[in-house]
């Protein structure tokens, strides 16, 4: 399915014409502060074409999970301020979403200028399970910019049915912005015409998250590794202890029935031989390297140990294509970052086509300080990848697809 994108609206001159642009501003703060500004980086190509081309551009996000109500520490304020930095220029922040400061902040717009709106989860009609409710914002939303068009370039947001992301994309002409079109492109690449051997490296704290994921990978990967907290409930359902380390019992008889259909398929599935076990959760906690087998009972692994780094890297060293999501370990506390390291530098020496799957992983190479041109490409949006690989419609591309 071809979408109508980026090019398509530049090639019908936007010169003076509004353009609403759902972007994923969703960054982490410490009080006011981005503690990691890769999101707004990302959004920023398709937002300096767009003011280039001399369109009235008007930016709707979301950042965080308020609850349906305005909430300060929620404002887009600070995202505001790092596009303006970003852009080198002023972009005004309205008030609100579709109020009375809204429409003055988009009324005021000159050709070529970006204005961004207040945080779109403050209406609780934005992810509303009711669909009239989300066409009614869509509705509003639309009436700020009247003529105008909508290019989504939000790719960590597309797997929602949200007023800002689907419904308005029926309210408007749409586009698919290139950091979308980009994003759908690499996960082409790693379900269509693979590149073998295929590697997936899956981290993070939770099997019950990634459980439709691996299921369906299990269908096409050669090898899966997996690290990070979910690793602990693998190793219980083969028999181990795993101490006080993170445990999901009620997944064990499901991750028993993936170790079984990883062994009938051949798919290698590779779990950590030694782990980093921690007296408790802390920075600045005591650990001893013990073997993944004998974690010891009032101790919890928090990260990969170092014959599991030197396992991990020789099973990604002839990969054609790999695909990672998750770190190993808590990468957040310097003591236990180096299993992540380790991964994610087995990728940049990698000749293989390398995915970051978002999310905590993205997040992991730029606090580790890796360079981020030493992968294929970084996704911005961890849970839309994944669904994308669980083999799930994402409905905010279908519906660019509806007006072709």
């Amino acid at each position: 399915m071809a979408l109508k994108n980026l090019e398509d609206l530049l090639g019908e001159d936007v010169s003076g014409r509004y353009v609403l642009v759902r972007s994923d501003l969703n960054v982490p703060l410490d009080g006011e502060t981005i503690t990691d500004d890769g999101r707004v980086r990302a959004a920023l190509p398709t937002l300096k074409r767009l003011a280039e081309a001399g369109a009235k551009v008007v930016v709707t996000a979301h950042l965080g999970r308020p609850k349906g109500e305005p909430d300060p520490k929620f404002s887009l304020a600070p995202v505001a301020a790092k596009l303006t930095e970003l852009l080198g220029v002023d972009v005004p922040l309205a008030g609100d979403l579709v109020g009375e400061s809204a429409k003055a902040t988009v009324a005021g717009l000159t050709d070529g200028q970006v204005a961004l709106l207040e945080n779109v989860r403050f209406d609780a009609r934005e992810t509303s399970k009711v669909e009239a409710e989300r066409q009614e914002l869509a509705a509003e939303l639309a009436a700020l910019v009247p003529g105008g068009a909508f290019v989504s370039d939000g790719f960590g947001v597309v797997h929602r049915k949200q007023a800002s992301v689907y419904e308005i994309a029926r309210a408007l002409p749409a586009y698919a912005g290139g950091l979308v079109l980009a994003e759908v492109d690499v996960l082409k690449k790693l379900t269509e015409d693979l590149a073998r051997p295929y590697v997936v490296v899956l981290g993070g704290a939770k099997v019950s998250d990634k459980l439709g994921v691996i299921a369906n990978l299990l269908t096409k990967v050669d090898r899966l590794l997996i690290g990070g907290g979910m690793a602990y409930t693998f190793l219980k359902a083969q028999g181990h202890e795993v101490g006080n380390s993170l445990l999901q019992e009620d997944q064990l008889e499901q991750v028993r029935g993936f170790l079984a259909e990883a062994e009938k398929r051949g798919v290698e599935l590779i779990l950590p031989v030694d782990v980093l076990a921690a007296t408790g959760f802390a920075a600045d906690a005591e650990f001893d390297v013990v073997d993944a087998t004998a974690i010891p009972a009032d101790r919890m692994g928090l990260d990969i140990g170092p014959k599991s780094r030197e396992l991990f890297a020789g099973k990604l060293a002839d990969a054609a294509t790999v695909f990672w999501n998750g770190p190993m370990g808590v990468f957040e506390f310097e003591s236990f970052a180096g299993g992540t390291r380790a991964v994610a530098e087995a990728l940049v020496e990698s000749d293989a086509f390398t995915v970051v799957g978002g999310g905590d992983s993205a997040a992991a190479v730029r606090q580790l300080g890796l360079p981020e041109d030493g992968f294929s490409h970084i996704s911005t949006g961890g849970g839309a990848s994944l669904e994308y690989l669980e083999g799930k419609e994402l409905p905010g591309v279908a519906v660019l697809g509806e007006n072709d």
